[in-house]
């Protein structure tokens, strides 16, 4: 117990002595019931207590400053010092509030099976260890309030332990929740992390496979056609410089401090041509169609998870396939967005659900599994494989309802 439960205690004692004082001279004098002839019809006697008196009183107050700490004992002495005293002076009618206040102690701190205990214990002793000499006097009222006080006791500190208990399963269940709440948006950043790091490796090797490409032609032209060489460095520079920009506005978020995210918007289905360009400057001949695909209805983040789908299916072309031709197709229908990549290179065999290639065709690296796993999450169904007239062709199929955030 702290020094303020101490307090309390002892306020509690001492409010239940004067409470009981109160009852005492009430009772025993002729203050509320002036009239002489009516007091003597109902049993009150009109005498002052002795200082003795108030002192007994005390006795079955005074242990409740130890009430939480003992509350049997405490109890049982208030309850026997209360009988003892009522017995001895009969025609003075005293109040049971110390037996009743540790009852509900008793109640709040150990339960209500032993609260009723008590209260059966105390009851009795009201009913039977007192006699009842004149069933007309005022003792027979004060003995029923008394019985009423115990009853109260026993409700009153049933309630309260219901109530605490209540309360206790409240906080809990805030503080669950709160902890779900954080771990869900660590696993959130997590997820966001990861997604980053995805966006950041099909950025980084979609840019550096350009760049290979282009450095690759203007060694060959820089003999030959200078202006040529030119323009393919010239290729390779704004590649170079754009990849840049797309990885800091990726990791940007990344960042702690007062400097504030550099943010630009993500790549859409706006800028497959830009993908088009990309195999041309590869030397693929490539083309783009659309069939009733309207950016208006598609989820942004379904936009922007078939674009990534098709800048690395195009890496995976340019590094991988030996094509010569190409064809991009996105559509709508049915509810469902899809986009189709198909190329007339070397074939790679029929991947696995999870994007696995049989022969790993992919360099040994995860671009088809990135893809596949891409559309996993946004709850859609992929394919990889060879197709039917040569070549390879990879299909990203998504819905539009009941889809996963991204």
């Amino acid at each position: 117990m702290q020094a303020r439960d101490w307090v309390i205690d002892v306020l509690v004692a001492g409010l239940a002595y004067l409470f009981g004082c109160g009852q005492l001279l009430i009772t025993a004098s002729s203050i509320i019931i002036q009239d002489v002839a009516f007091r003597q019809l109902l049993g009150a006697v009109s005498v002052m207590p002795t200082q003795e008196v108030y002192i007994a009183l005390a006795v079955t107050t005074a242990p409740l400053v130890l009430r939480r700490l003992l509350p049997w004992p405490v109890f049982l002495f208030s309850l026997a010092s209360f009988l003892v005293l009522q017995y001895n002076l009969v025609g003075l009618s005293f109040t049971v509030i110390g037996p009743a206040i540790a009852i509900y102690t008793i109640v709040e701190e150990r339960g209500i099976s032993q609260g009723v205990a008590a209260g059966i214990i105390a009851v009795i002793g009201l009913l039977f260890v007192v006699p009842l000499d004149d069933p007309t006097s005022v003792a027979v009222f004060t003995r029923f309030q008394n019985i009423a006080f115990v009853v109260t006791a026993v409700i009153a500190g049933y309630a309260y332990r219901t109530h605490r208990a209540y309360v206790k399963a409240t906080e809990a269940r805030a503080a669950e929740a709160e902890r779900t709440r954080e771990e869900e948006a660590a696993r959130r950043v997590e997820e966001e992390r990861v997604r980053i790091a995805r966006e950041v490796h099909d950025i980084t090797a979609h840019s550096l496979s350009a760049v290979a490409v282009q450095a690759a032609a203007a060694e060959r032209l820089i003999d030959r056609n200078p202006q040529a060489a030119k323009e393919a460095i010239a290729t390779v520079r704004a590649t170079a410089k754009t990849s840049l920009d797309d990885i800091r506005s990726m990791i940007g978020v990344l960042r702690h401090g007062d400097d504030p995210a550099e943010t630009m918007p993500t790549r859409g289905t706006n800028h497959l041509p830009d993908l088009v360009d990309y195999l041309k400057d590869a030397g693929i001949d490539a083309t783009f169609a659309e069939r009733g695909y309207d950016r208006a209805i598609v989820p942004a983040h379904i936009d922007m998870g078939l674009f990534g789908i098709a800048r690395e299916a195009c890496t995976n072309m340019v590094k991988h396939s030996n094509a010569r031709h190409a064809r991009l197709t996105l559509t709508l229908e049915g509810g469902v967005a899809s986009l189709e990549v198909a190329d007339d290179g070397r074939g790679s065999g029929t991947a696995t659900a999870d994007g696995t290639l049989p022969r790993g065709a992919d360099g040994g690296g995860h671009g088809i599994q990135g893809m596949a796993e891409r559309t996993r999450l946004l709850g859609g169904t992929f394919e990889a494989g060879d197709s039917a007239d040569g070549g390879f062709r990879i299909r990203a199929s998504i819905p539009l309802r009941g889809t996963a955030d991204s």
